[in-house]
Formats: C-alpha cells, structure tokens, sequence
C-alpha cells in the first residue's frame, strides 16, 4: 500500500447496489484498501444523520433510483422532462448538506466538491466559468459570443435572427444525459428541431416525455411549444457546430480527466446531432478519431479537456464533452460532466475509471486548497501532474 494512500475507509455517498457504486468497490477491494463505507443519497434526501468517518468522502450521482428521484421532486413519470429547475434545488440542498456533515467530521475531507457539482450541472453558469478561463466553448447568442437568457420561442427566433446564428442548440439548463434537448436550425420561413423529447397533446394539455428515438419536428407550432415548454424551466443556448464527420457518422469525445491528466477516452458517432450512446449510437474507435485530426490538434484537444477539468481544482475527475469541428483543426468543450465516469470497459493502462481515481487517491491526491500530491510519484511511478 502506498504511503499517501487514505488511512480510513473511503465514504461513497451513492445510491447502494448500483452499478457505480459496485464498480468502485471493486477498484478499492483490487487495490487492498478496506471496503468503501456507503452513505445512501435516500438519507441524505429525508435529512437524515448517517454519520461520516474521517477520511475520503466521494459523492456519487444520485440518478437512476426511483425513491431518490422523487425525493428530488422529479415528475412520477420519470421520463417526463419538466422541473429540472426545482429538481436541481433539491440536489443543491443535499449536497450542502453533505458539505456541512463532512465539515463536521474530524478528518474527513471530500474528494469532489459540492458547488463544482452544482456548477457542472448548470449549463449556463458552467460554460461561463469555462470561457473566463480561456477554454474554447460553442458560442452564445451575445454578439461577444456569450450566453443569453431565453424565455421563448419568440425571443429565440429574434436572437438567431440578429445574432445571425439559423443553427442552435437548445439545452435545458440543468439536464443530463440528453435529456430536453433540441437541435434546432432554420432558413428562411422553415424550421426543424432534432430531439429525443415525444411531444404529447392531450386537448388543450402539452407534455414533454424523453424516448430513445431521436425525431424531427417540422410544423412551427410543434417547434414552438417545444422551445416554450423548455424556456418555462430555464434554457441554455449555444450556437451549433458542425461536428467532425468519420464514415458518415457526427463524431464527438468523452474524456475523462481524473488529477489533472487526460486518461480515458471515448469516441461517440451518430447520423443525428445527438451522440449520447443510450440513444442507440456506436462507439467510435478512438485511434481513427486520432489519426483523422493528427498528432498535434489531438495532443492540444487533450489539454483543453485538463485546463477545462482545472476550472474545477477541488474535484479528482471531470468528464469531459469535446468536439472537432470539420476542418479538424478547431475543437471546443460542449460540456463537462461531475458524474462522466461511467466508462464501461474503458481502460487506461489496464485501471478502469474507478481505478484510476483509487490510484490517484493511493498517491495522495487532495482537493487544490491542500494538495500534497503534486509531484508524488503514484504506486506505478508515474508523477501526477502539478495542479494548473
């Protein structure tokens, strides 16, 4: 065991069974440390007091549990796309609370930040934090290429219109996992709006449900009642940009940046806009991606990915949302992910994603404020890098 590994158990504060949480056990028991201590997000919902032991305390992604969803206020039919705004204030709750109990633990510190989580999944707050760092992000509708706020389809139009932008993305401000998403692009009178969201008119009732079948909208009332459903709960807006093109597939990356250092990577391709893989897209082999863009524009999309992961020096991972544009030069951060681990069968140097964070901790990683870790060496004799 390495001598800046934790000298306590490791708290994971994640909803137990779940398959996150059964992959970083593994990586803890694989490295000889003690198996993780578990705080379930259901406790911290109700307010409950779990207790927490000196130590790493990692906070994992509440989602995919039905009890924490609706202690969140999510809608009762979780494919349902609405509330995003309240479900994200409930989130903030329980991660303040979580901040508090550790702080009120003797030893305990936390290996990823509450407010780099709550920023990270707000789109508009995050791409702001990344373009005052210098980090390349798809454009707002602000003639400086800032984000704007969106309350309607009507304001959209006008926005594209004086902003001279006829192709954007529509995100909800608090999604995940494409979740509300739109595709929209116009020219002229005509419209369309690519998406995953299933429109549903019931009489004089409209709802937004999510589906793994992306469609396209075309009648403008369609597209505006979209756009409007979502501006109700807040939006996020960025300019779309055409993406590099590999064997007739829209291609973008997942990188995982875990202590300042670009490790896993996954390239995702689609025939639409949208490449989340759930939604039925083929991985890419990522050596074909490399060898598209070459070497160099590679090598500096890779430090994008760090310098962006550095916007949030309290936390050990980041994953990373990255685009080439077509002239494979150019490259730009969509969006960085607080839960973006979730690599199955993703290795760098044979260690999983959870292993590599179980590395990074073994050699003494700790948040920006404290760090010790810059310039150790890890159990393999690799240095992690000096935080930035």
């Amino acid at each position: 065991m390495s001598a800046g590994a934790p000298e306590s158990p490791i708290t994971v504060v994640g909803n137990p069974g779940h398959r996150r949480l059964v992959g970083f056990d593994a990586a803890v028991r694989a490295a000889g440390l003690p198996a993780p201590r578990v705080v379930a997000w259901q406790d911290v919902l109700r307010g409950a007091e779990p207790g927490y032991a000196a130590g790493p305390v990692r906070i994992d992604s509440p989602g995919e549990d039905a009890a924490v969803h609706a202690l969140l206020g999510g809608p009762a039919d979780p494919h349902r796309v609405e509330g995003g705004a309240a479900r994200h204030a409930a989130f903030r709750r329980g991660l303040r609370r979580v901040r508090s109990a550790v702080a009120a633990t003797p030893g305990a510190w936390l290996v990823n930040d509450p407010d780099d989580i709550a920023v990270m999944f707000d789109k508009p707050r995050a791409h702001e934090r990344l373009r005052a760092a210098g980090v390349a992000v798809p454009p707002g509708l602000a003639a400086d290429g800032r984000g704007v706020a969106v309350r309607s389809y009507a304001e959209l139009r006008e926005l594209m219109r004086s902003s001279r932008r006829p192709r954007v993305f529509v995100k909800p401000a608090h999604g995940s996992s494409a979740s509300g998403v739109l595709a929209l692009e116009t020219s002229g009178a005509r419209v369309q709006a690519t998406t995953s969201v299933e429109l549903v008119r019931t009489g004089s009732d409209l709802a937004l449900f999510n589906s793994l079948r992306v469609r396209a909208y075309r009648a403008e009332a369609d597209v505006a009642a979209l756009v409007d459903a979502l501006c109700a709960d807040g939006v996020h807006v960025e300019t779309w940009l055409p993406k590099l093109t590999l064997d007739g597939l829209a291609v973008d990356l997942r990188v995982l940046v875990v202590a300042g250092r670009a490790t896993h990577v996954v390239a995702r391709g689609s025939r639409t806009p949208m490449t989340n893989l759930h939604l039925g897209n083929a991985r890419v082999d990522v050596d074909a991606v490399r060898r598209a863009v070459g070497s160099v524009a590679w090598d500096e999309a890779l430090a994008t990915c760090v310098r962006a992961a550095g916007c949030f020096p309290r936390t050990l991972h980041v994953g990373v949302d990255l685009l080439f544009a077509v002239d494979r030069r150019r490259h730009a951060v969509g969006e960085v992910n607080a839960f973006g681990d979730l690599l199955p069968g993703v290795l760098h140097r044979g260690r999983d994603t959870w292993g590599e964070q179980v590395r990074a901790l073994m050699a003494g990683w700790r948040p920006l404020e404290t760090s010790a870790a810059a310039g150790r060496e890890t159990p393999d004799g690799e240095q992690l890098p000096c935080p930035t």
